[in-house]
């Protein structure tokens, strides 16, 4: 059997592969940096476990958020192989997972825009320049993460519309105490902030809302993309639940930048497994 996740900070895809059968499952998200090892294997044991048969998975391909160095990979295949002791276990970085099931063995710009944000230029095999992520105090351009906090910004100064303010203040009865200790007290920030993006989608009609998601994938497309040389003669795809929901104001703001945009998916699971069958095939 084979076991192949996509984590994100707020939850995780997780595809067991057996013989012809698939079995999706979801659980909470996984950070390398924002959660400790006792916290991802509680999770894990909580949610994960009972669900899959662990001592008969061979293999598991793991792609995090947060696994961007040798230590917290590390850290998590020391998680999984605690609870997988079978297994043959390899972790990488969410980007690398959005790259081999975008591009497959095709070069291109691979993009992440969900509750964060990333993006890569591929070869084909490997990832060969990246954007400089610097998370969600700095950065995350694009983003459900960062169209909150365009959101909660404009909210608490005042400077939304009064028919959105309104809107805004009778669904979540914000104050700026509550705000504020939600994202310096509370749980992860980032995920407070991404929480708003449901909102957004659904007033992605109002033309203050539709600028607002159009002014954060222009700032990704400055950062993300156009920093890459030639990125102009590159294709361009995306992976993830903003830019998927949000696909026609995207491709709107692409074609204003000329940018060519092939796929846009909303999850990188399905092109994972046909990635690592046709790997193991090679393999064989």
């Amino acid at each position: 059997m084979i076991l192949i996740a996509d984590s994100g900070s707020t939850k995780t895809d997780w595809l067991l592969i057996n013989h012809n059968n698939n079995t999706f499952i979801t659980t909470a998200g996984i950070n390398a940096y924002y959660m400790s090892s006792e916290q991802i294997l509680e999770m894990l044991r909580n949610e994960l476990s009972p669900l899959v048969p662990s001592d008969s998975i061979a293999n598991i391909y793991f792609y995090g958020s947060g696994c961007s160095t040798e230590s917290k990979c590390y850290k998590i295949s020391s998680i999984l192989q605690e609870l997988f002791v079978n297994a043959a276990i390899e972790v990488n970085h969410d980007m690398l997972a959005a790259a081999r099931s975008l591009c497959n063995d095709k070069p291109g710009i691979a993009c992440i825009l969900g509750t964060g944000s990333n993006s890569c230029v591929y070869d084909g095999t490997k990832i060969t320049r990246q954007m400089v992520s610097l998370g969600y105090f700095f950065g995350d351009e694009g983003s459900g993460t960062h169209m909150g906090k365009l959101l909660i910004t404009d909210y608490l100064r005042g400077e939304m519309p009064a028919d959105m303010s309104d809107k805004l203040c009778e669904e979540f009865n914000l104050s700026l105490e509550f705000v504020l200790d939600n994202i310096y007290n509370q749980g992860p920030p980032n995920k407070f902030l991404a929480s708003f993006a449901p909102f957004i989608q659904r007033n992605a009609a109002n033309a203050y809302v539709r600028k607002l998601i159009a002014q954060s994938f222009n700032e990704f497309f400055k950062v993300g993309i156009m920093k890459f040389t030639d990125y102009e003669k590159m294709n361009v795809n995306f992976v993830g639940s903003i830019a998927f929901h949000f696909k026609d104001i995207l491709m709107e703001v692409a074609a204003a930048n000329n940018i060519n945009i092939d796929r846009i998916h909303k999850s990188v699971i399905e092109g994972l497994k046909d990635f690592h069958l046709a790997s193991s095939a090679k393999a064989d």
